[in-house]
């Protein structure tokens, strides 16, 4: 009975790994700078990737993996950026909030229909766009208060400039949830004991 454990164990830890290294490299894509101090990057596709995928717990210790890396001082983050600071300035709400929306997401998953690939990639949008979106936009909102000293009336509006690309992203989820739904019709879609469930 200990050795299917080990097995389950093991192959949980190699794809919180993988997800965590799946932000690094999504952090190689070039930023876009924004004059508010909050950049757009392609890092929040993995956030929403490790909740559809991983599903609550595993996505949130996925991402919590990638920003200790980040907190240690490696230059993860889109634009080689890294350390502590980088959590002081107007994009940390965003940044502490991609390991809960992960948790979000991915528990949003766990209860959404998944029984074939098409509903497993509605299924992904709509979690990506209420735990990756909403929900991390409005840590984002408070992290623009609190660091850039703005109004709620301020931060909202500035906040609105990631919206579309963040419905893109979630649409890009929702493409590679059917594409492994397809492919690998027995994956566990946010981290569900019964894949057809």
């Amino acid at each position: 009975m200990s050795a299917p454990l080990s097995r389950h164990h093991a192959t949980s830890v190699a794809y919180v790994g993988l997800f965590a290294a799946l932000m690094a490299v999504l952090g190689l894509v070039p930023k876009i700078d924004l004059p508010f101090g909050v950049p757009i990057t392609l890092q929040s596709l993995g956030v929403m990737l490790a909740g559809c995928l991983l599903g609550g717990l595993r996505g949130f210790q996925a991402i919590t993996l990638f920003l200790i890396a980040v907190a240690a001082g490696l230059p993860l983050l889109a634009g080689g950026r890294g350390g502590m600071g980088v959590f002081l300035t107007p994009s940390s709400g965003y940044l502490v909030g991609y390991a809960l929306a992960a948790g979000v997401t991915g528990w949003l998953m766990r209860w959404l229909p998944v029984h074939s690939p098409r509903r497993a990639a509605t299924s992904a949008f709509i979690a990506s766009a209420l735990g990756g979106i909403v929900f991390l936009h409005l840590l984002g909102i408070a992290g623009l208060m609190l660091f850039a000293k703005l109004t709620l009336q301020q931060a909202i509006w500035i906040d609105l400039a990631f919206v579309p690309g963040d419905l893109i992203k979630a649409l890009l989820c929702a493409a590679i949830v059917h594409s492994v739904a397809k492919a690998m019709p027995d994956w566990r879609m946010g981290g569900r004991t019964s894949c057809h469930a």
